[in-house]
């Protein structure tokens, strides 16, 4: 007699196999409601699982506090009308959201993202314009992309020969989940040693990495890529503390050699901040210990999560 799909055993390969449905501890809202990160589930057909087309943007909580939330929101909300996608809430109803989504997870130090795919149709329809668009939004605890020790002594980087999607191709300023350039960016850096990667833009150039944007500094002046990268809100912050320290920094080409021969690199982002890099390829950046603008910025970018000017408190029950 055959075997009803119920009654299969299929082969499982593998430990990390055993449990697909574990997840960190949060709070999410979905269809509207809050739920368990657990439970916050979507469609195979959703055409964000199925073809990428999906915006987003992660802010994070620090000391219980938002930490530069406004410009998250200015680009979650830009991405939405470039790929033509809306949702059921102005601006202040996302910002109570992702404020609830916090409060409930109980979370001191949170990363908060907000996303809407593009959703499916009742047909499974090719046309996106017949996809009904979803909105979500979650909170769950923060991560880095450097570690406590990373921090402390620098990551080591590969520059992987992968090239990042050309800005002709995927607007880089919209924050996007295609990914699959930077993860075997990040697999090319893990067979050689390194602890994350970097990878070119369409002339050769240094780009970004898995989540992060990165700056070199060369006799005490600071250059970050400025083609085909996303415009990152910790990126834009060094700016901003460049500008009240009286620091010189640019948005231009670096080159693969001018990042070898930087007297400090470092990286950034929302899942860590400003985090230190003393070796690219292999080789010690300079004198392989983090130098002096990086502890110097690192130290004022996190004095400003607790200024009012910067920051916003969440409102916890």
């Amino acid at each position: 007699m055959r075997e009803t799909m119920n009654e299969m055993q299929l082969p499982i390969v593998g430990d990390r196999h055993l449990d697909p449905h574990s997840y960190p501890e949060g709070v999410a809202f979905l269809d509207g409601q809050y739920l368990p990160m657990s439970q916050a589930k979507i469609s195979v057909l959703d055409w964000g699982f199925l073809h990428s087309d999906a915006t987003y943007d992660t802010a994070h909580v620090w000391k219980g506090r938002f930490f530069r939330l406004d410009l998250h929101l200015d680009r979650f909300f830009g991405g939405l009308d470039k790929l033509r996608m809306t949702i059921p809430f102005f601006r202040e109803g996302v910002t109570e959201i992702l404020h609830n989504c916090v409060a409930l997870s109980g979370h001191r130090a949170a990363y908060v993202e907000m996303l809407c795919t593009r959703g499916a149709s009742p047909t499974f329809s090719r046309d996106p314009r017949q996809a009904i668009n979803r909105f979500m939004a979650f909170a769950v605890p923060f991560g880095s992309v450097a570690n406590a020790e990373q921090l402390q002594r620098g990551l080591r980087v590969a520059i992987s020969d992968k090239v990042r999607i050309p800005p002709a191709s995927i607007d880089p300023t919209i924050k996007n989940y295609h990914w699959l350039d930077l993860v075997r960016g990040l697999y090319d850096a893990y067979d050689r040693g390194a602890e994350t990667a970097l990878i070119l833009d369409f002339n050769g150039n240094v780009a970004e990495g898995p989540g992060f944007n990165v700056f070199c500094v060369k006799d005490g002046k600071l250059s970050t890529p400025s083609i085909g990268v996303l415009p990152g809100i910790t990126r834009r912050t060094v700016f901003d503390l460049c500008i009240e320290q009286g620091l010189a920094a640019a948005a231009t080409n670096v080159s693969v050699a001018a990042l070898r021969d930087a007297d400090e690199v470092f990286i950034t982002s929302t899942a860590g901040g400003i985090m230190p890099v003393t070796e690219v390829d292999g080789v010690r950046i300079a004198d392989g210990t983090v130098g002096a603008v990086t502890s110097r910025l690192m130290g004022l970018y996190w004095e400003k999560h607790d200024d009012p000017a910067w920051s916003s408190p969440v409102n916890y029950p």
